[in-house]
């Protein structure tokens, strides 16, 4: 099987831009289980937001490329959100007893991502396609 590098390499520097970009917003608040987890929440919503605009755009609104949709899409919006520590401060939350915090946290970040996705899609096809 051959890989193709150029892609691989748009996947590495999208992730890299996208973890980095995650890792500086996570500094601003240390974990509480407690506590809704804004910074995780952030970037996903964001991340959901971008993903959903980068879809729509590159899939309707631009030429074909090779590239744009591994380094925008699976690279950077990839890196920036993170399934898996929502998970973790989910767990900490039920473990911690916070039950309530829990299923608000995890409807809420589910709902917020669809919503986000959503709305991204509908502004990228409400502009007029310029020919």
């Amino acid at each position: 099987m051959a890989y193709d590098r150029r892609e691989l390499a748009a996947v590495f520097v999208g992730g890299a831009l996208g973890a980095f970009s995650r890792a500086a917003f996570e500094t601003l608040a240390a974990p509480d289980p407690g506590r809704w987890p804004w910074p995780t929440f952030v970037v996903n919503i964001v991340g959901a937001f971008l993903l959903g605009y980068f879809t729509t755009r590159l899939l309707e609104r631009l030429p074909l490329s090779s590239y744009r949709r591994p380094l925008l899409g699976t690279g950077l919006c990839g890196g920036l959100t993170t399934f898996s520590t929502m998970q973790v401060e989910t767990i900490s939350m039920i473990e911690h007893g916070h039950y309530a915090l829990a299923v608000g946290y995890t409807a809420g970040s589910i709902s917020a991502g669809l919503v986000a996705v959503y709305v991204a899609t509908m502004l990228v096809r409400r502009v007029r396609v310029l020919r």
